[in-house]
């Protein structure tokens, strides 16, 4: 190769492999450097394995953008971190965010939607019906948002009242719930999702029905963030969404199933059987949103739910609008192109 004169990218790249990966490690850390940091709170579940894809094959990185990820073990510790700042944007359950405007008077808005929960009420293996959890003990992360209602609800539904039929005990996230089913038969039920809720089958636990089925639709995974950093943080919240729809399709591609299943395997710690079965609810009727699109109907149902079951509003639902700013959403999509 003819040499460039010294100190032309020429001359480099006619050095020697070492000098050649040198350099390119050098414009790979300063490309690095260069990037937007959003720091991001979600619970360890599979919902968000497409996150995982994502920051793994450069989706975020090609929209300038670095994820600091961190788990949370609860939706309060999640909440209060997001209201004072600790991080930028949560994923879950959309109805904290409801929580937040209403209980903690927090200026919180629902940006992105990302699926219904995919939960299954899981009972112990001597609970043969919703009835035999009469006097026993319903594990929740919070009593009063999300899944901690649904599961409420399922049982109202059957005649039980927590209170008087059975003791609310809140234990945090999905992988904390599924430990309290296994300790003992005073733990008879809670809402788990994949893969944890494929997890506690094989561990001889069972599913009373689909979460979804037994109640209809539901919003419930989705990504929020206080108002006053999104007016802020405009473009680069737009720059998340659009990396974010990019990685839920790419999560989708059958071409990318394997690397996947992996990623939940190795993220979640879980056998690499469940992990699959887990990818197959997640490309399925009740797993991942395409594009990660709201569901405003679904988001309905979880304020209705939230007045029958909390009794709050005085019991009357109110519009979705207070919560919810799907701006930020729809000029991300015009980023990726829509394929709705």
């Amino acid at each position: 190769m003819r040499r460039a004169a010294p100190g032309s990218c020429g001359w480099i790249l006619s050095r020697s492999p070492v000098f050649v990966a040198a350099a390119l490690g050098f414009v790979a850390s300063a490309a690095a450097q260069d990037l937007a940091v959003v720091r991001v709170n979600t619970f360890p579940v599979a919902g968000y394995a497409p996150m995982w894809l994502g920051m793994e094959t450069g989706i975020f990185a090609g929209r300038g953008i670095r994820i600091a990820l961190q788990f949370t073990a609860n939706s309060d510790s999640q909440r209060e971190g997001l209201a004072q700042g600790s991080f930028d944007v949560a994923h879950s359950a959309v109805d904290n965010a409801v929580a937040m405007v209403e209980t903690a008077h927090e200026d919180v808005i629902i940006v992105t939607g990302g699926d219904d929960g995919m939960n299954e009420f899981v009972v112990r293996p001597e609970i043969a019906s919703l009835a035999d959890i009469r006097g026993k003990s319903l594990l929740v992360d919070a009593p009063n948002t999300a899944y901690g209602l649904m599961a409420r609800k399922i049982l109202k539904n059957a005649g039980l009242v927590d209170g008087r039929d059975y003791a609310l005990k809140p234990v945090g996230g999905t992988p904390l719930r599924l430990a309290g089913l296994l300790q003992g038969p005073d733990n008879a039920a809670a809402m788990l999702n994949p893969p944890y809720s494929f997890a506690a089958k094989d561990k001889g636990l069972k599913s009373l029905g689909n979460a979804v089925e037994l109640l209809g639709p539901y919003q419930a995974g989705g990504a929020f963030v206080m108002r006053k950093w999104a007016r802020a943080n405009g473009g680069l919240l737009e720059r998340y969404i659009a990396a974010t729809i990019e990685s839920v399709r790419a999560a989708l591609d059958p071409a990318n199933r394997a690397r996947v299943i992996s990623l939940i395997a190795t993220r979640l710690k879980q056998d690499p059987k469940v992990a699959e079965i887990t990818y197959a609810t997640l490309v399925g009727p009740h797993g991942l949103a395409r594009d990660a699109k709201f569901d405003m109907e679904g988001f309905k149902a979880v304020l209705a739910l939230r007045a029958e079951i909390e009794g709050q509003w005085g019991g009357r639902a109110p519009a979705p609008d207070r919560y919810v700013d799907l701006g930020y959403y729809e000029r991300a999509l015009k980023l990726v192109g829509d394929r709705r």
